[in-house]
């Protein structure tokens, strides 16, 4: 109506006109002035993501800032006791009005550090005055909420000490600040090492006995120290004979909803780190129990609740068993339903019924029955790069049961199509993650694969194959493996002319051990049933098998011994020819025994490896084929009969049968053992 919007429009013009003047009266040469604009500023934009922004293409940040500069230099520390003077009170406004910008908002951050005001801050807490040492924690605190904060190297002498003085400090804002600035920038084992050598896990232990807002910085900062250093963990537990574990498992009942929280995420950084701790069932359903419950509060303890319980059941399968006879995926599900999802408690909720069905084929069909896939697909298609990403992630983990796949759940046009533009996604995130999807729903049936090689999908992966990112070829070449797993010749060679010869040898020979080890594994699965297939490897002049014998050679890790090992015994599985070809490789011109690499494979401590080294010389020395006995008589020179036959007992009962196979097939040219 008329009325209305001349009425908004008159509201928004007035709004925007006391904006401007207050940035006006910040120029005033009237200390009084200059204050109360400072205040006002302040009191608008606490809360009020508008208005921050507003402000912001203002100038108000730099602004602030100089006036902040200003009167530091004209109030230097020994005159802070001039209890009248203006400046010490603009000092204070100033730094609360910074600190109201960056609070909750990375635009506001930004633009405080951008606008170099992150030093002056800084230097507030070495002021004698307390109430400006309190404006200028209480500033950085907020700051230090965002990811964006500068971040301290604790193997710096001068930053520990930096971090000592405010841990030893009297100050409630001080200690807190020093607590989160170990939460945000402690990143190595050896910055862990060397915060707790200098006495601070005692610092913090000692702050769980403090105020509220210590207590939870404190169980922050634990959280931290705490992540994948078992050193750290025993120490803690050591403490005053258990008592600060007990304490903190005691903060799970805490009164407010925060601290409950962060003691659950303290736990789980135990128990993830050093998983002799926190053992007992009842700890393990009562954390269960409380972040299900959490998950209910509506502000940002519900949406960190989600990545918590995520944390906690990953991978374990015990904790899942108890979270799904907890009706977890029913409360997934009923809170996915809500309307109006902040974006990451939406990306939590995915993570968390992702990885509540990572193991349990229980929680997957309740999780279909429930209809939750309809919600997850939904997801694919979000603004939100980690929603599409969670959303992926989740259908990977659902997708892990090959009942489900042969039911044909997934490979339908309403998964596929979004899964394929998402290959093309923006975001490197994303594409892993569609990749990790796309990976699980091709070890489908070969009669369903159509759908997606339909779709483009082919054509993305290969794409995807030569990317930059070494995480996204190796997830490429993953799920052309599985695309290669029981697909019909059809299928092989549509994909195997998309890659060609030169570019799959290319890739077995990249510099990343992990795509190595994906390029092999494909190329098994390619050459893997009929003798047909194993030509693939010999096009181009055999540049595959080429780069086959130089990576199986010069293995960096087990795994790609093992692909590579496997991909020359379905080789070997073939005719004479490719049988000759394999023992070629197996045994280049070598001066020593030692340098004979399947002998090494033979004596690995990885049974896998031995097993997949002896697999390839059962293939090799079938009886039924011409040339086996020559093979064998090249075996026995190279030491590797021998080698065999002293393996007859091996702790491996794959190994001892193929071991058994290998002499019985001797034992018909008359070579007893």
């Amino acid at each position: 109506m008329p009325t209305t919007s001349t009425s908004t429009s008159t509201s928004v013009t007035s709004s925007s006109g006391s904006s401007r003047e207050l940035m006006s009266r910040l120029a005033s040469g009237d200390p009084e002035i200059k204050f109360k604009a400072l205040r006002e500023i302040k009191n608008q934009i606490i809360g009020n993501r508008t208005k921050k922004l507003y402000f912001l293409k203002l100038g108000a940040v730099p602004t602030v800032s100089g006036i902040l500069y200003r009167a530091q230099v004209e109030l230097p520390d020994d005159n802070i006791y001039s209890k009248n003077d203006s400046n010490r009170d603009i000092i204070i406004q100033s730094a609360a009005v910074l600190g109201s910008f960056a609070c909750g908002f990375d635009a506001g951050v930004r633009a405080v550090i951008d606008a170099s005001a992150f030093p002056q801050l800084v230097r507030l807490l070495g002021y004698r005055d307390d109430k400006v040492v309190d404006a200028g924690a209480r500033s950085l605190k907020m700051i230090y909420q965002s990811n964006l904060a500068p971040k301290y190297d604790f193997l710096q002498e001068k930053n520990m000490e930096f971090l000592l003085s405010l841990l030893h400090s009297e100050s409630e804002n001080v200690t807190g600040l020093g607590a989160s600035i170990i939460t945000h920038s402690c990143q190595s084992i050896a910055e862990q090492k060397a915060l707790c050598d200098a006495g601070v896990l005692e610092k913090l232990v000692g702050l769980l006995e403090g105020s509220l807002s210590q207590r939870d910085a404190s169980l922050e900062s634990l959280a931290m120290l705490f992540k994948d250093n078992p050193d750290v963990v025993l120490k803690f537990a050591g403490l005053e004979n258990g008592r600060p574990l007990s304490s903190i498992t005691e903060l799970t009942k805490d009164r407010h909803p925060r601290t409950r929280l962060l003691a659950c995420i303290c736990l789980i950084s135990i128990r993830n780190t050093s998983p002799c701790y926190l053992q007992d069932v009842g700890i393990k359903t009562r954390l269960v129990n409380l972040l299900l419950e959490l998950l209910d509060t509506p502000d940002q303890v519900g949406d960190d609740a989600s990545f918590a319980f995520s944390s906690l059941i990953a991978q374990k399968e015990d904790l899942q068993k108890l979270a799904f006879e907890a009706n977890a995926v029913d409360k997934l599900f009923n809170l996915l339903q809500g309307e109006q999802l902040h974006s990451k408690r939406l990306q939590g909720l995915l993570l968390a019924l992702g990885n509540l069905c990572s193991k349990l084929e229980s929680c997957r069909s309740r999780f279909l029955s429930l209809q939750v896939l309809e919600l997850v697909i939904d997801s694919l298609t979000n603004d939100n790069a980690d929603i599409r990403s969670a959303a992926c992630i989740c259908l990977r983990n659902v997708s892990r049961s090959i009942k489900n796949l042969c039911a044909g759940y997934f490979m339908n046009e309403k998964i596929i199509i979004p899964l394929v533009q998402l290959l093309d996604d923006s975001s490197v995130s994303v594409q892993v993650a569609a990749l990790g999807a796309v990976s699980n729903i091709m070890v489908d049936l070969a009669t369903r694969k159509s759908t997606f090689i339909q779709c483009g999908g082919i054509k993305q992966l290969v794409q995807l194959s030569k990317s930059m990112e070494s995480t996204v070829r190796s997830n490429a070449l993953w799920a052309l493996r599985n695309m290669m797993f029981l697909a019909d010749d059809k299928c092989k060679e549509g994909i195997f002319l998309e890659l060609s010869a030169s570019e799959i040898a290319s890739l077995i020979c990249d510099p990343e051990p992990l795509v190595q080890e994906q390029a092999l594994a494909l190329v098994r699965n390619l050459v893997d049933g009929c003798v047909n297939s194993v030509e693939f490897v010999f096009a181009e002049d055999g540049v595959i098998l080429d780069a086959v014998g130089r990576q199986v050679q010069s293995a960096s890790k087990a795994e790609i011994g093992i692909q590579g090992m496997y991909l020359l015994s379905n080789i070997a599985s073939g005719n004479e020819f490719h049988k000759e070809a394999v023992i070629e490789k197996l045994l280049p011109q070598v001066d020593k025994e030692a340098d004979c690499f399947i002998i090494n494979f033979l004596r690995s401590n990885d049974s896998r490896l031995r097993t997949a080294a002896v697999w390839a010389i059962v293939n090799l020395t079938f009886p039924s084929s011409p040339g086996a006995f020559g093979r064998l008589i090249k075996l026995r020179n190279a030491g590797i009969v021998s080698q065999i036959k002293s393996m007859v007992n091996d702790s491996c009962q794959d190994v001892k049968l193929r071991v058994r196979t290998v002499l019985t097939q001797s034992m018909a040219f008359g070579d007893g053992t």
